[in-house]
């Protein structure tokens, strides 16, 4: 039953995607159909019980096809085309990944500014982790998620999307094995439509982070993004993510590298540039963030770089790039 206190729930219907996320999925499904009168589960390929959760939950499930090569977007697209069958005249979708719980009151605050600004195309909010204390992990994620507010350039998995930009942007890119959502808001905004985050709950997500192999990859899938996305675009007025990919170079590669050849080839004294790393800790410390999350942003831009190879190499040898996962 959907609460007579939020949104037109024929103006909002919900796409979730997931694998294997089993009782996260059950408490993600439990939070949109309280909400929303229709909700499309896409699984992709769980080996769980996540299928006979969500057809129990009374939501429609989409099977993804795991022949072809499985991305995100893919599976977003997938259940947003099934969503059109079922609910054609709908204004606005939620997109969520199944390891989150929608925010009781998120709706209500983000159809209020689709309602009022007919050039907004996305809105989201605060991610939050359930469980930040649980593990470093997880805390260390739950402080990424805490953006600015007002409007930004792009979103994260979870956001509410206007339908008709949505359609016209012909929705997510379906080879991106990353970095999908950024892209997508990237033509958006070239398209005059503008993305606004706001101070408002909008999920709880539960990233069971509890090795730093974890952490690992999901740096390096953000360092994959930065590579593809300079290769779209990085050409362009607004150079996109040629900032991001030339700070993971340099902290990543160019300057260990100079320091370990210098030492070498020069003068031990060299080695003196490694306190480049404490200084740039320490700026950051500076500026109010903890002194252990920006070691690790800075340790992240190793594992950046490898993702940043890792692209430029299967570019190189013709590869097929396969999602980079961290659960």
């Amino acid at each position: 039953m959907t609460d007579p206190s939020g949104p037109d729930p024929s103006l909002v219907s919900v796409v979730a995607i997931g694998r294997n996320e089993g009782a996260r999925l059950v408490a993600c499904l439990a939070s949109l159909t309280d909400q929303v009168d229709t909700v499309v589960y896409v699984d992709s390929g769980s080996t769980d019980q996540s299928v006979d959760h969500a057809r129990a939950a009374g939501v429609e499930v989409v099977l993804l096809d795991m022949t072809q090569p499985f991305t995100a977007a893919r599976a977003r697209n997938a259940g947003y085309a099934r969503l059109r069958e079922l609910d054609p005249h709908g204004a606005y979708v939620q997109f969520i990944d199944g390891d989150c719980e929608l925010d009781a009151a998120w709706l209500a605050a983000g159809t209020a500014v689709l309602d009022k600004a007919a050039d907004v195309a996305v809105v989201c909010g605060r991610r939050r982790e359930r469980y930040p204390e649980a593990t470093f992990w997880n805390g260390l994620i739950d402080a990424e998620w805490d953006g600015a507010v007002g409007e930004v350039l792009d979103c994260g998995g979870d956001a509410l999307m206007r339908r008709a930009a949505l359609d016209a942007m012909g929705g997510y890119d379906p080879r991106l094995i990353a970095g999908e959502e950024p892209e997508l808001c990237y033509r958006m905004r070239h398209a005059g439509w503008r993305i606004f985050r706001l101070d408002a709950e909008m999920t709880r997500h539960d990233a069971a982070m509890t090795r730093f192999s974890q952490w690992w990859r999901r740096a390096r899938r953000g360092g994959h993004a930065y590579a593809e996305g300079v290769a779209l675009y990085g050409k362009t007025p607004e150079r996109y993510r040629v900032r991001n990919l030339a700070s993971a170079l340099f902290w990543g590669l160019t300057l260990p590298l100079a320091v370990v050849l210098s030492a070498i080839f020069l003068s031990p004294w060299a080695l003196v540039l490694m306190l480049l790393w404490p200084l740039k800790i320490w700026r950051m410390t500076r500026r109010g963030m903890p002194t252990a999350r920006a070691a690790m942003i800075l340790l992240g831009k190793c594992a950046e770089t490898a993702g940043i190879l890792g692209y430029w190499s299967s570019r190189l040898f013709q590869r097929r790039m396969t999602l980079i996962e961290y659960k």
